[in-house]
């Protein structure tokens, strides 16, 4: 329903090519439609929107990357430019804004909706405690956020070895190594921390 109220708002001046389910979805579909421009959630299932678009740059690198998302917290926002996005909007940004976004996007200009810019302007990216709630989950490997996310979203070791190719040990020795490097203890723990870091939904 989401997915198709946003389309109307699009499609007097864009032509949609196409609208997935999940992030995997994703990087097949941008791979093979190579599209001007995506607009995507951060919450993402299977794999969230911040790591999907590090995929995307080398997949669909002449994509430009906008995010349209329920995520409000400035580190979020800051993440998402990171990672190569030129847009970031708010489900409950005006309607108007997602025509302006696109258009920047596509002129190869940078937008943020105007209800997060006093947000952002006003933080402090050198505060001591949002640098270590960042560095916990982006200093994962990228191999590390997709186990820890499949985990996350109750997906058991022999589903998530089968979904991203790799042996039930692999899968094993990755829980490990993420649960060593946040100091977690449990599945529950991981779950708990992935939903607190905006990986998955709650």
């Amino acid at each position: 329903m989401v997915a198709a109220g946003i389309r109307a708002l699009i499609e007097p001046s864009c032509h949609v090519i196409g609208i997935v389910a999940d992030g995997r979805m994703l990087l097949a579909e941008a791979e093979r439609l190579q599209p001007d421009v995506i607009v995507m959630e951060v919450l993402l299932p299977l794999l969230n929107g911040l790591d999907a678009a590090r995929q995307l740059t080398k997949l669909a690198p002449k994509c430009g990357l906008m995010f349209l998302t329920v995520q409000e917290s400035s580190r979020m926002v800051a993440d998402a430019f990171k990672v190569g996005a030129s847009a970031y909007l708010l489900k409950r940004s005006p309607a108007s804004e997602l025509g302006q976004a696109i258009s920047a996007v596509q002129r190869g200009d940078y937008f943020l909706t105007a209800l997060l810019t006093r947000t952002v302007m006003a933080t402090n990216w050198t505060s001591p405690t949002e640098a270590t709630v960042g560095a916990s989950v982006s200093s994962l490997t990228p191999r590390q956020r997709e186990v820890l996310q499949l985990i996350a979203e109750g997906r058991g070791t022999k589903e998530v070895a089968t979904m991203l190719n790799i042996a039930v040990k692999t899968v094993e020795f990755h829980k490990f190594r993420i649960m060593d490097h946040l100091n977690l203890h449990s599945t529950v723990a991981l779950t708990r921390h992935a939903i607190a870091e905006g990986l998955v939904s709650p």
